[in-house]
């Protein structure tokens, strides 16, 4: 049986928490074929981002033509795009290669708080890409930037769902690591129905990576050929236990385990 193939379209993350590192790692957990395209080169570890690098479009879009032409992905990933002019560009060869199941992960700052997201660009993300995405995965701050309202409540998470669904996503994920709710619940709106995955939440200071590895599993997920509430409860899973079984790695914001679900599920096989 032929793998599944995904692609991540971002920036690198040296320190291995986020971006395409992330991404990669998260595909071939849940055994998936991972490309990707490199928009953006960050210095940066657990403490911050050291320094952005943004590549040339025409260095973004070679790489997607040169995965696009040979290895077609199932579904494809976009994560830190920097700039109005990468976005633009990106979203062209979407339409291009005809990629319907697209899952858009709007970046905007790191853990540490440094910008990944020129603000010019926000626009061109909403205007562009976002009515391409087959689903998009904002946490709650990018959310707030993307519907122009502030949200606290549940209801108000639900608005802002149908206000992106509005924009033309098929499919929204608001995450909701960034709420005070002892619980973390991510709520998905299909159109129709809003679904709520709720789990405990951790105290850990071991968070980096988490919006990027969520959206990569839900990808995956979607290569494989699963629907977006699959893939939304497999990812849920997926990142609950990156989180939960901290790596301890780092001085500032460590990175997730991306090791962790799969272990789990060895250690249930072998008992």
């Amino acid at each position: 049986m032929e793998i599944a193939k995904a692609l991540t379209i971002a920036g690198s993350d040296s320190g291995g928490g986020a971006g395409i590192q992330a991404d990669l790692k998260t595909f071939q957990e849940l055994d998936v074929f991972g490309m990707s395209a490199i928009t953006a080169i960050t210095a940066q570890n657990t403490v911050g981002v050291q320094a952005v690098y943004p590549l040339t479009v025409n260095a973004v879009t070679e790489q997607i033509k040169s995965v696009a032409e040979d290895l077609n992905p199932n579904a494809v990933k976009t994560g830190m795009l920097f700039s109005s002019e990468i976005i633009d560009a990106i979203a062209n060869e979407i339409k291009r290669y005809r990629w319907s199941r697209v899952v858009v992960d709007p970046v905007m700052i790191a853990k540490g708080g440094s910008s990944l997201l020129l603000e010019e660009a926000v626009a061109s993300l909403k205007d562009e890409l976002i009515p391409l995405a087959f689903c998009v995965t904002p946490n709650i701050p990018e959310a707030e930037k993307l519907v122009g309202f502030t949200i606290s409540t549940l209801e108000e998470r639900k608005q802002a769902c149908e206000a992106l669904y509005q924009l033309g996503a098929k499919n929204v994920v608001i995450k909701g690591g960034h709420s005070n709710e002892k619980e973390v619940t991510d709520l998905l709106f299909d159109g129709e129905t809003f679904h709520l995955f709720s789990s405990p939440r951790t105290n850990t200071n071991h968070t980096h990576g988490t919006g990027c590895t969520f959206g990569a599993a839900i990808t995956a997920e979607l290569a494989k050929g699963k629907s977006i509430y699959e893939a939304v409860k497999k990812a849920k899973d997926f990142i609950g236990a990156a989180i939960e079984d901290s790596l301890g790695l780092g001085a500032g914001h460590g990175p997730t385990n991306h090791m962790a679900y799969r272990k789990r599920k060895v250690q249930v096989n072998d008992y």
